[in-house]
């Protein structure tokens, strides 16, 4: 619970602003800590009130991942900025078969943000951890002064453990593996697209923005043996198979045919020039494993609910150039090469 005794008044959430003092360190600091954070992600290590959470690990292997989020506009088609930032990272862990468990979340506010809009985005990343089933346990802010921060970047840390006997890495990626994607691309980047200032369109695409780790823990547990793992966020799929085939010495034969579109981002991306293969998604996997274990792999994800319309999109194959491929709905070739500049910037 949020402890208010020695304040002169509760924060005024409806029509307050971030002030350059909610950075100091001083009192205002510490309300805005005890009214906004510690009373939406409250446990037993932020009550503590340490610079720190010490913080017992079931065994295994610790994997740790960080990332930061500067997404624009902050609200999006079916999420936001708080989801994003909990989401991202716990995918980040889970994408080496790991069970994430903790979170660290560092706030960069710029002074003049609506107290109303980070509210709702810190509840939003409560929710979103409860969800995932993680607590954030440490954290930190800092206000930096009109004009110079966007309104607000987060950055989040995760902690997870990995068991013992599971090797899931971008470099075991061999030719003949299996290639497939647990769902429908490109509608974070689309739902964003969608929301951006004068680029702006009416849609009905929303972000796929979710946690991951459950759907990879049943994969897992069917197929312990999968050589690789991916969320293609940022750059998208093609970016993803790109960096794999870079990583593992290997080129990658996709069959464009088999890559599930929805046809609402197929027609924002005509409608802009873009290249679907290219946009972020922020709920959806890559999966590289041994060609006889897919049909496995792909009805144990099938099974899941955030597996739904997995496909097979390709194969493995060798290749000391490291190119990925694609045969075209027409049967020709495409080469699916590392895009050299951001076809869409600040989309997670």
């Amino acid at each position: 619970m949020a402890r208010t005794k020695g304040y002169i008044r509760p924060l005024d959430f409806a029509g307050g602003r971030i002030e350059m003092t909610h950075g100091s360190g001083g009192k205002a600091t510490a309300q805005l800590i005890d009214e906004l954070f510690i009373a939406a992600f409250d446990n037993e290590w932020l009550r503590k009130g340490n610079d720190q959470a010490q913080l017992a690990l079931p065994p295994g292997r610790v994997v740790m991942a960080t990332d930061s989020h500067v997404v624009s506009p902050l609200f999006f088609p079916g999420g936001d900025i708080g989801a994003l930032a909990v989401n991202g990272t716990v995918n980040d862990v889970a994408m080496a078969g790991a069970r994430p468990l903790y979170l660290s979340a560092g706030f960069i506010l710029e002074e003049g943000f609506p107290l109303a809009d980070l509210r709702r985005i810190v509840e939003s990343m409560a929710r979103a951890a409860a969800a995932a089933g993680v607590a954030v346990v440490a954290g930190d802010t800092k206000v930096v002064e009109r004009g110079k921060g966007d309104g607000l970047f987060i950055n989040t840390t995760g902690i997870g453990v990995l068991r013992d006997g599971i090797e899931i890495s971008a470099e075991r990626a061999r030719p003949t593996d299996a290639i497939i994607v647990s769902g429908a691309l490109g509608e974070h980047g689309a739902a964003v697209l969608s929301a951006r200032g004068p680029l702006g369109f009416e849609s009905t695409i929303e972000s796929d923005t979710c946690a991951l780790h459950g759907l990879v823990a049943a994969m897992v547990d069917a197929v312990p043996d999968i050589h690789c793992l991916r969320d293609p966020t940022r750059g998208g799929l093609a970016t993803a198979l790109n960096e794999l085939a870079w990583a593992s010495g290997v080129g990658m034969n996709l069959m464009e045919a088999s890559i599930p579109i929805p046809p609402e981002v197929s027609a924002a991306c005509e409608l802009f020039g873009f290249d679907p293969l290219y946009l972020a998604n922020e709920g959806k996997l890559l999966a590289i494993c041994p060609k006889a274990q897919a049909p496995v792999l792909l009805d144990a994800m099938r099974a899941h609910p955030l597996g739904g319309q997995s496909a097979i999109i390709g194969e493995v194959v060798a290749d000391p150039l490291c190119f990925v491929q694609m045969t075209t709905r027409l049967g020709g070739q495409r080469h699916v090469d590392w895009r050299r500049g951001d076809q869409l910037p600040r989309i997670c």
